[in-house]
């Protein structure tokens, strides 16, 4: 039987609440700044996090399969290259997640204006269509009603580049309102509750909120092992609150908003990790995170 340390102990999140991350993910977490992946220190932190030797073994063997890493080695001793930069796997995107601060700093206020896309593709291209609209639910835009999706910020730009790309550019309409109405409901705050389910959005940020605060009362003494499951960890959970979060203008959501104090939270934590590296070598997550969180600074 496999004994569990004190420090194992105080360092485990909350009962239920331990985020969930695949294998693969950790490995790409665990990826330095020179492309590669320490087996050893990668076995110590899969089994951190309750993952077993085997479980490891079979991720790095299809990774090495796919042609995403090379080995040099066996076992714990073993070095693995990557063959691409798999970082992002674990991050949203830079200007996504800067943009986000920039609100909850007031630093983005909305002027009132609505963006709406319409659009109307065949059935004969319906791949294109469905990928078209899941484009606009990942950009942040609601459904208003069939082919017509509406959205707080200006991602006309992106909405172009992507209908281009699936050439269907010609079907898709862009305006703008500053009175939009569904139904009988005109006022802001009402139409954000009702097009968007800011429900669920909150549970997400919630949680992130209770792990960012477990985080951050173990982020200062853990060292080794330990912090680099926290880091891998918390960043699951910040991916998983924003991903998809329509970044609603806090003009349109309740006050206080969960969201913008859990993103404090995570950033606080962040700075603590990131501070508590010892030198050593880092793991490219590390420095992503630090890049987005450098500008704007966190509220």
């Amino acid at each position: 039987m496999t004994s569990t340390s004190a420090q194992d102990r105080d360092d485990a999140p909350p009962a239920g609440h331990r985020p969930e991350v695949p294998t693969r993910l950790l490995v790409h977490a665990l990826v330095r700044e020179d492309g590669t992946v320490d087996a050893g220190e990668l076995y110590a932190v899969a089994a951190l996090m309750g993952m077993s030797d085997q479980q490891v073994r079979l991720c790095v063997r299809r990774l090495v399969d796919e042609g995403r890493f090379a080995q040099d080695g066996r076992g714990r001793k073993a070095v693995l290259r990557a063959v691409a930069d798999p970082t992002g796997a674990l991050a949203p995107d830079a200007a996504y997640v800067r943009h986000a601060y920039l609100q909850d700093a007031g630093r983005a206020p909305w002027d009132g204006t609505w963006h709406l896309y319409g659009f109307a593709v065949p059935e004969s291209r319906r791949a294109a269509r469905d990928a078209l609209r899941d484009t606009l639910v990942h950009l942040g835009a609601a459904p208003v009603h069939g082919g017509l999706y509406a959205c707080a910020n200006d991602v006309g730009d992106l909405v172009e580049a992507h209908a281009r790309h699936l050439g269907v550019l010609s079907g898709v309409t862009f305006l703008t309102s500053t009175d939009l109405r569904v139904g009988e409901v005109t006022e802001p705050l009402a139409l954000a509750a009702a097009l968007w389910p800011l429900g669920e959005i909150a549970e997400r940020h919630e949680r992130l909120a209770d792990f960012a605060e477990h985080c951050l009362g173990r982020a200062e003494r853990a060292d080794g092992a330990h912090r680099l499951v926290l880091a891998v960890e918390l960043a699951a959970e910040f991916t998983r609150a924003m991903t998809p979060d329509p970044l609603l203008p806090p003009e349109l959501l309740p006050r206080p908003w969960v969201g913008a104090r859990a993103r404090e939270l995570a950033a606080r934590c962040w700075a603590v990790l990131l501070e508590g590296g010892g030198g050593g070598p880092s793991p490219r997550l590390f420095r992503l995170y630090a890049d987005v969180l450098a500008d704007p600074p966190p509220p």
